[in-house]
Formats: C-alpha cells, structure tokens, sequence
C-alpha cells in the first residue's frame, strides 16, 4: 500500500503526466455526459420500460455493453465508437487487395494521414447506414418512445447519431495523441466499465444465488482474469548476441562480458484489436435479425444468438483469424533482420540476413497460434459457462471472460505501460541532471558509443 501511495506521488510529480491524464479524465468525462444525453422527441421513460421487460440476449446487450448503456438508452452515443472500428477494418482489408490503400500505407505519416481521411469518410457512409436501421429497430418501434415520429425527427436524429459518432472519434484520437492510452480502446473500455458493477449487483440478488455460489464465481473470475493477464503479458524472448564495440585501443561488450540481449516477441503481438474486430463483423448478422424480413431466417437467427453453437464458433476462427492478420501487419521480421543485421547483432546460432527474418518468421508463427486459440476460447468463455448454469445473470455471463474482460485487461494493462514509461523517463532525468555519475563507465544507452 505503502508503494501505491508513492507511485501516486510519483504520478503527480511528473508534471506532463499529470498533464496528460487531466486531458484523458476530461474527454472521458465529456463521453460519458454524452452517454446519458437522450436524442430530442424521444420518451426514455417509455423506452427504459420496453428494455426492462424485454428478455435480452440479442444485439441490445452486446451493444450496450460497449457503449455504457447508451445504446438502451438512445442517447445521442447510442451507437459509440464501433463505426469507426468497423472502418478500420474496411481499409485494413483493403490495404491487402487495392494497390492505392497499399501506396498509402506505405508513405510514411503523409499516407497514415491519408488513410486516415478515408476511414473518417468510411465512418460517417456507415453511421449513415446504421442510424436509420438503429432508431427503426429500437427506438420508433417502440409504441409511444417517440413524440412526433415525423420526417424531421427521422432527419436530426440520423444527423445528430452521426456526428456524435465523430464527435467520439474525435474524442479517441486526441486521448491517443495528448492523453495517455489508446482512445479508441480506452473509450470503449470506460463503456464496459460502467456496467460492470449493474451487472455484479444482478448476479448478486437473482434468486437463485447464494452467497457461497457468489463467492465460488468470483474466484472463479479472478483465476480467468489472471489467465487473461499472463495472455497478454506473455513474451517468447529470442537471444541476441550483440557485437563487440571499439573504444580506444580495448574491445569490450556493453552490458559486460559476455552479455546477450534478447528480442520480446509477445504471444499475443495484436493485443485487444482481433477481439474488437471480430466483434464488429459479428455485428452483422445481429444488425440483419433486426430487419422484419430476414428476421426468420434460421442461419441469421443463429449467428444472431451470442449464446448459441453457431455464433461462437465464427466468433472463435474469426478471432483466431484476425490474430494472424493483424500480427502480420503490426510484426515485421523482415525491419527486426535488417535491423539486428545493421547494428552488428545477431541470433546465436542463425546466419544473418534472410535466415534470421525467417527463423523469426517461423517463431512468431508458432506462437501466435497457441495465442490465438487461448484467446479465441476465453472469447466464448461467457456463453460457455451461461449455457452450462454457472452464472444466473446474463449480464454478469458476459463479464465472465468473453470480449469485455479481454479488452478491460489488455487496455488497462498497455495504459499502465506508458504510465511506467512517463515515470521511467522522468527518472532517467533526474540522474542526469544530478551529475552523480561518476564511478561509472563511460558506456552510453543501449551500448551504442559516441
């Protein structure tokens, strides 16, 4: 505790830290202001009502659960950050198939900005299309929800549903370049946040609990969120002998005789994107049970139910597949050979050059798919242990491992990382400013002389 209380001061201290988590607090708040903002002409007592007494387990919950209850409550965020996502994906897969998306990944900042442009363009032609789907399926369709359901409510809440979903990309992307985190994944994570504890009390008072049951599932969450943790903490370190540096007329080694380096290549190199992103292509088949003339379709119904056989397993290979995508387009053996090849270093054992990019290759092959799979099966974890009767709840199951419970670690986890870093830096200041570095070699960071 003792600690704790002194990382805070640590924090505190560092003046562009505290900066910097002031501005992330503040879009944060402004997001969730905005969740409990309700779109003009609607009756969100009546609305409020009709979801009480619906039975659930469809789109409404899932959605619910990334955007804080906004989407239940049809607020002006009711459809959050998830267009974005959706866009992203959009151009990511293009970027393998549309040479013009290929140059512009390739350009350095001037092709990200963009590729960027594009995808802002992409959100607002899908939050075009979804609004409408979203206030027909939800919102008029529930007797009374709506004053005056003419054409211009139709009109302003699709423009007003638009632009609060810039509105929250906007608020991402400037906590991921002045606040600390990813603000995409740090927003939808504050989305799960806010229902967790609804969801606890519920588990709590069902009927059928008791408190020796309560406490067994509580456990049983701790062992999975550990689980959860060695996943994403999880490193396979590749050895690196690094080359001998000259310093006058003595060769010598920067970290000592004998020292090796290794490369941390990560089980889990994607982090949290596969599970947002198979997320986002689940939520096609749910959008399409919500229209009237495909709503009897069995195959849609089925891929519709997140508790269902079908649903999860295209959610488990989707994610298993996303993990390889995006871990191809985020790990370059390739840039880690040329690099370990121009600074003189090398892996024990392995000749620089092509071999090294492909022993790399062929390590990060083997570990991400054990990767994959873990992640693909604490994914669907949730609708395991609902269907099997060990948890009462429906919105407790979904906390129960599944997509909110891998997002929650992996964001939280990373924004602690740079927290660490700030902090790190910080010190690394501080010694030399103090001018108390004498005893100490002459060697510089990272054993790089000069």
């Amino acid at each position: 505790m003792k600690s704790f209380f002194q990382k805070l001061r640590d924090i505190w201290a560092h003046e562009e830290l505290r900066k910097r988590i002031g501005i992330t607090l503040g879009f944060i708040l402004i997001y969730r202001i905005g969740s409990f903002i309700v779109l003009p002409g609607v009756n969100s007592d009546i609305l409020a009502e009709q979801m009480a007494t619906s039975t659930g387990g469809g789109l409404g919950d899932i959605l619910a659960l990334f955007t804080g209850g906004a989407f239940t409550r049809a607020s002006i965020f009711a459809l959050g950050i998830m267009p974005y996502i959706s866009a992203s994906i959009i151009m990511q897969l293009m970027g393998i198939a549309v040479p013009s998306v290929q140059k512009m990944q390739q350009d350095g900042e001037s092709g990200r900005k963009k590729l960027n442009q594009w995808t802002r363009f992409l959100t607002i032609a899908i939050t075009l299309v979804q609004a409408p789907g979203y206030l027909a399926s939800t919102v008029a369709s529930v007797p009374g929800a709506v004053v005056n359901p003419g054409a211009l409510w139709w009109f302003s809440s699709v423009i007003i549903l638009t632009s609060a979903t810039l509105l929250i990309m906007y608020l991402g992307e400037r906590i991921t370049e002045r606040g600390v985190g990813n603000g995409i994944s740090l927003l939808i994570m504050i989305g799960i946040i806010a229902t967790f504890p609804q969801a606890i009390i519920q588990e709590f008072i069902h009927p059928e609990t008791n408190l020796y049951f309560f406490l067994v599932e509580m456990f049983a969450m701790f062992v999975v969120i550990g689980l959860s943790v060695a996943l994403v903490q999880g490193v396979r370190r590749v050895p690196v002998e690094m080359a001998r540096l000259q310093q006058a007329s003595s060769s010598y080694l920067p970290q000592g005789s004998g020292a090796r380096s290794y490369i941390p290549l990560k089980v889990n190199s994607s982090g949290v994107m596969p599970i947002i992103f198979a997320q986002a292509i689940m939520f096609v088949p749910l959008y399409l049970t919500q229209n009237e003339s495909l709503a009897e379709s069995s195959v849609l119904r089925s891929l519709g139910d997140f508790n269902g056989l079908w649903y999860n397993v295209l959610f488990f290979f989707t994610i298993v597949l996303f993990t390889y995508f995006y871990t191809a387009i985020t790990v370059n053996p390739q840039q880690m050979a040329d690099d370990l090849k121009r600074q003189g270093n090398f892996v024990p054992g392995v000749k620089p050059g092509r071999p090294t990019m492909e022993f790399l290759d062929n390590v990060i092959s083997k570990i991400t798919l054990p990767g994959s799979v873990f992640l693909g099966l604490i994914a669907i974890l949730p609708a395991i242990v609902f269907n099997f009767g060990l948890t009462h709840s429906q919105s407790f199951s979904i906390f129960f491992g599944g997509t909110s419970l891998l997002i929650m670690v992996g964001v939280i986890l990373d924004t602690l990382q740079q927290i660490e870093s700030y902090l790190l830096s910080r010190q690394y200041d501080g010694l030399m400013k103090s001018g108390k570095l004498r005893g100490r070699q002459g060697t510089s960071v990272s054993g790089m002389a000069g």
